[in-house]
């Protein structure tokens, strides 16, 4: 089956509701497809992580102003959790995963439903969540496990902002412009036209709790406006966090793909899983592909060199083979069908073993 055929197949097996990929091979484009068009915006989700977190990380490291051993409190002095940022970046700092902070800002700020809601209110609430992420404590020392955190991400951003001397969001664009790359936060306060080109993410506010979160909140849900961003932590922070809040098209992604593999952002030998935490798949930032199981296939990223990506919530993945000189930007909505279609678990692996059967 083409990598064409695949994409519309995903739409109608109910994997997602459209979806666009792009796979470059030693920096040229040899598939561009899917049923959405070139241009469609998609919410990345947790892939702001490596688009904009991690790559304004290496961005001030190059300039001198931050280094992995920074102290958090060092930049965030009323963080609970004393540690590093290489410690948050490798996601082995001890904080939780997840906290529902936006539960409690919903309860005491119910007007952010509204697309009326005065610019303020949106700001008071993003500083309540990052008080409440400040305010929040490990549950292990660092180096004991990898646990894949948000709230560790959340914390990254508010440091490297910072550091930077500047909000996130033009941090962000700033370092992603620098890349000749065009995705971008979407503040809510901004009021910014919705694109004329969205793959839409979720209809209700606060989204239903995934698989896994069902009973850590209670609060009315309310119709969604459109074009806001899918997770309801960055929502609450006016759509502008380290861990999710960018959005981009499939030729954004597969560009910043490049460009790790161009050692532009660092050199590529710093992509190797941490080796300091047991059982550790990831790298500086990003992931790599895990024993079994893993989420770019068998065989895609098996060589020497190995792989590095990441996943984002809302169906969006980048892959990179770095031994092939293969990206893969698979973008998708999936969770416009609901957070309980995990559909997407099984396409992911299908898609990369299709790209590595015809370009690997």
């Amino acid at each position: 089956m083409s990598l064409e055929a695949l994409l519309d197949a995903g739409v109608a097996e109910g994997v997602y509701g459209t979806a666009r990929a792009v796979v470059l091979r030693r920096g040229a484009t040899v598939f561009s497809g899917g049923p959405a068009e070139e241009d469609t915006l998609f919410d990345l989700a947790s892939v702001t992580k490596v688009m904009a977190t991690t790559a304004a990380f290496l961005s001030l490291r190059k300039a001198g102003a931050v280094s992995g051993a920074t102290r958090l409190r060092a930049l965030v002095p009323q963080a609970a959790a004393d540690v590093s940022l290489e410690d948050l970046l490798f996601h082995r700092s001890g904080l939780p995963a997840f906290v529902p902070y936006f539960a409690e800002v919903l309860r005491t700020s119910p007007e952010l439903l509204r697309g009326d809601c005065p610019r303020a209110v949106r700001e008071a609430a993003r500083e309540q969540v990052v008080a409440a992420a400040q305010a929040t404590r490990p549950t292990a020392a660092p180096g004991v496990a990898a646990v894949y955190s948000d709230v560790g991400f959340i914390l990254l951003g508010e440091a490297l902002a910072r550091a930077a001397r500047q909000s996130l969001e033009s941090l962000a664009a700033q370092v992603l412009a620098d890349l000749g790359i065009a995705a971008r936060y979407r503040r809510l306060s901004a009021r910014l036209p919705v694109p004329a080109r969205l793959a839409p993410t979720g209809a209700r506010r606060p989204r239903e709790p995934a698989p896994g979160q069902e009973g850590l909140w209670s609060v009315a849900d309310a119709p969604t406006l459109p074009a806001e961003v899918d997770d309801d932590n960055a929502w609450a922070m006016d759509g502008v966090s380290g861990h999710a809040g960018l959005f981009g098209t499939a030729g954004d992604v597969a560009r910043f793909g490049q460009h790790l593999l161009e050692g532009s952002l660092a050199p590529v030998r710093e992509w190797r899983a941490d080796g300091r935490t047991p059982g550790s798949t990831r790298a500086l930032g990003f992931d790599t592909p895990s024993a079994e199981g893993a989420s770019a296939g068998p065989r895609f990223g098996r060589g020497p060199k190995g792989a590095i990506g990441h996943l984002g919530f809302t169906g969006t993945s980048l892959w990179v083979d770095l031994d092939r000189e293969l990206v893969v930007a698979l973008l998708t909505n999936r969770t416009w069908q609901g957070r309980a279609n995990v559909q997407i678990r099984a396409f992911r692996p299908r898609f990369h073993e299709a790209v590595v059967d015809l370009f690997g």
